[in-house]
C-alpha cells in the first residue's frame, strides 16, 4: 500500500513539474540596425515565438515611424520631419504629424526643467561640431577645432522661443531663418518611452527595449525577477569590468558617455555633448547614467547633467522625485545621487 501511495505521489510530482515547465515563458531576442543610427535590441519573455514575433513587428513599425519623423539628416517621401522643419526655417510653417508636436512640447518643458542645459534649438551650433567631427574623425594629425567666432555666431540663433507651434493646424515654424533643431538629446529616449507605453496599453509585459543604450523595461523578467543591467568601466580600465549593476522593473536606464562619438585634436578627445553656455564639450565626466520611470526624461537628464558640475548635478537630480543618477568622473571616481543605492544589484 505504501509503495502504491509513493508511486502516485511520484507521478503527481512529475506531472506537476511538466505543467510548470509548460507554463514557463521562454526568453526571445531580436535586434534591428536600421533605426536611430544605432542597434535596437528587443528582449521578451513569451510562451511561444509567434507572439514574440508579432510584438516585434509592432515595435519595429513604431521604430521606423519615429526614426523617420525625428530625423534631422534625411528626407523621406511623403514625410514632413524635423529636417523638413529646418529646411523651411524663416520661410513658412510646416504641417507635421502630432508625434513631432508632442516631442517638441516635451522638449520645451525639458528646457525649462533643466534651465536651458537641454536645448533642442542648439542645432546651428551642434551642426558645426558634427561637420568637424565627420571631417576629422579619421585625420587626427590634421584635425582642428571649430573656430569660436563661428560657434558664437551660430549661438545667436538658438532661442527656443523662436519655435512657433500651432497645435490647431498641426504646424511648426522656426521664425529665425538661421535656426535649426537638433533633437538628438531627447528623441531616441522619447521614442523608446512612447513605444513602451504603447506595449503597456496592449497588456504586454516582461519586455526590455534597448535602443542604442536607452534601456526601458516593461515589467520584470518572465520569472518575476528584476532585469539586471550594468555600467561598464571598460572605457576607463580597458578590462571590461562592470563595477555597478542595477535592478530594473518597469523603469528606464540611460547612459550618456564621452566614448561613443568624438574626434581627437592635439591628443584631446572632443566628445559630442556640447555645453550651451561655453559652446564646448566639458571634460568633467566619462559617463552619467540616469534611472527613472520615463526613458525620454532619463535621456534628457543624462545630457543636461553633463553640462553641470558634479555638485550642481547632484543637487539637481536629488530635487527630482523618482530620479536617480550615477556619475563616473574623468579620473574614474564613481558618485551617486541620494537613493541610487536602492537599485544597486549586489549579488
Amino acid at each position: 500500500m505504501k509503495r502504491i501511495v509513493s508511486s502516485v505521489l511520484l507521478i503527481s510530482l512529475i506531472v506537476s513539474c511538466l505543467c510548470s515547465c509548460a507554463n514557463q515563458k521562454e526568453r526571445y531576442t531580436e535586434t534591428y540596425l536600421e533605426y536611430f543610427d544605432t542597434a535596437s535590441t528587443i528582449v521578451g519573455f513569451e510562451f511561444d515565438a509567434e507572439v514574440f514575433d508579432k510584438n516585434c513587428d509592432f515595435i519595429e513599425a513604431q521604430l521606423e515611424e519615429y526614426n523617420k519623423l525625428y530625423d534631422i539628416y534625411k528626407s523621406y517621401q511623403d514625410v514632413n520631419n524635423i529636417r523638413t522643419i529646418n529646411k523651411n526655417a524663416g520661410k513658412e510653417p510646416v504641417k507635421v504629424d502630432k508625434k513631432i508636436i508632442d516631442l517638441l512640447d516635451y522638449c520645451i518643458e525639458l528646457y525649462k526643467t533643466t534651465k536651458g542645459k537641454t536645448n533642442v534649438a542648439l542645432g546651428s551650433v551642434l551642426s558645426i561640431w558634427h561637420d568637424y567631427r565627420n571631417m576629422y574623425s579619421e585625420d587626427a594629425e590634421g584635425a582642428k577645432l571649430p573656430p569660436m567666432e563661428d560657434l558664437k555666431a551660430a549661438a545667436q540663433h538658438t532661442d527656443i522661443n523662436n519655435i512657433i507651434i500651432d497645435r490647431e493646424n498641426s504646424t511648426v515654424f522656426l521664425s529665425d531663418e538661421n535656426m535649426s533643431l537638433d533633437v538628438g538629446a531627447v528623441a531616441k529616449g522619447y521614442a523608446t518611452e512612447q513605444i513602451a507605453k504603447a506595449l503597456e496599453e496592449k497588456g504586454i509585459t516582461n519586455y526590455t527595449l534597448n535602443i542604442g543604450g536607452n534601456i526601458r523595461t516593461i515589467g520584470p523578467k518572465g520569472d518575476g525577477t528584476p532585469w539586471i543591467t550594468a555600467v561598464s568601466m571598460s572605457d576607463i580600465a580597458g578590462n571590461g569590468e562592470n563595477p555597478v549593476k542595477v535592478e530594473l522593473a518597469g523603469q528606464a536606464f540611460v547612459t550618456s558617455g564621452t566614448y561613443q562619438r568624438f574626434y581627437t585634436v592635439d591628443g584631446v578627445d572632443y566628445h559630442h555633448i556640447i555645453d550651451p553656455e561655453t559652446l564646448m564639450p566639458k571634460f568633467d565626466f566619462i559617463s552619467i547614467s540616469v534611472c527613472c520611470a520615463d526613458s525620454g526624461l532619463a535621456d534628457a537628464l543624462s545630457t543636461a547633467t553633463f553640462n553641470m558640475t558634479l555638485e550642481e548635478g547632484k543637487t539637481f537630480i536629488n530635487s527630482l522625485e523618482g530620479v536617480e543618477a550615477m556619475w563616473i568622473t574623468a579620473d574614474g571616481e564613481i558618485h551617486y545621487s541620494d537613493k541610487f543605492s536602492e537599485i544597486i544589484y549586489e549579488k
